[in-house]
């Protein structure tokens, strides 16, 4: 398990000082993860401050870290969005989970035409509060430095309005062309925000994919095949990211710890070459059984 814990109010960090973190992440770091003192730890404000260090005092109410390590991370020159429909079951939850740990820096919940589940009254402040919790648990999961943002409900209105200030693509299995084919320097230049746009299952109707067009937000193909709502997003977001020369979400070195998803990172013991001057093994004859038979 991966040893990254958010502290909402980190604002700074130096080498030698110490950050505590408290409440229901302390609690969840001492008493299920099971941190003791001396363990390697990693805690982040979800805006770029990464502190690495040593646990000097574990209790559930409180952990103390000894900073080791302080880094920045940069925000990213384009940042990608997802405007996800909402869809029934957990598909939209698991397209947010998955756009998380692939490297997506903002989610909109779009209230799509077509979508079978409904956000109303009190229904859009209680997913709105899911959604960023499976951000944030994700964002913890694949140790990201910066925790994307959920913004809040959005109509097909307000899509076609970002679509006019933002490059924008609305995912489409019966489209053309892929997001590989698409000019993502067409307005002159690498652009702020790519807005990906992922309709429900069975896809957006097709007066909402005319109004998203002819704002600025053309349809294009995910892939070769037709991956459904909840991977079509995670699909494109690599592809666009690659091509706009984005790293994946990497996580920080720490320390070599088997226990952790940090054991990647960690150095591999060299291997010697074999050598050419040892002969080679000879093989034993077989031999004939000389168990008498009866």
């Amino acid at each position: 398990m991966a040893h990254f814990y958010l502290v909402d109010d980190l604002v700074a960090a130096d080498v030698g000082g110490t950050v505590e973190l408290t409440g229901s992440e302390a609690r969840h770091a001492v008493t299920v993860s099971r941190v003791r003192v001396g363990e390697a730890l990693t805690l982040g404000n979800g805006r770029g401050l990464v502190v690495q260090g040593e646990v000097t005092e574990a209790a559930p109410e409180r952990l103390v870290l000894l900073s080791t390590r302080v880094v920045r991370h940069e925000p990213p020159t384009t940042r990608l969005v997802l405007a996800q429909a909402l869809a029934k079951g957990d598909r939209d939850e698991l397209a947010v989970q998955a756009a998380t740990e692939l490297g997506v820096d903002e989610i909109v919940p779009w209230a799509a035409a077509r979508s079978i589940s409904r956000w109303e009254g009190p229904k859009v402040a209680k997913g709105l509060t899911r959604w960023s919790t499976i951000v944030r648990e994700a964002t913890k999961q694949s140790i990201r430095p910066w925790a994307p943002e959920v913004s809040g409900l959005a109509t097909t209105r307000l899509l076609a309005e970002r679509a006019s200030r933002d490059l924008a693509l609305a995912l489409e299995p019966a489209a053309e062309p892929a997001p590989t084919a698409v000019d993502l320097t067409a307005g002159g230049g690498v652009p702020a925000r790519v807005v990906v746009v992922v309709g429900p299952e069975g896809g957006g109707s097709p007066a909402r994919l005319q109004q998203l067009a002819a704002a600025g937000a053309p349809p294009a193909r995910p892939r070769d095949a037709a991956p459904r709502t909840p991977s079509a997003g995670p699909a494109a977001l690599p592809v666009l990211g690659a091509r706009l020369g984005r790293r994946g979400p990497r996580p920080p070195r720490g320390p070599c710890r088997r226990s952790s998803l940090r054991w990647a990172a960690c150095p591999r013991p060299p291997t010697s070459p074999p050598s050419s001057a040892a002969p080679p093994r000879a093989r034993s004859p077989p031999t004939s059984c000389s168990r008498a038979t009866r």
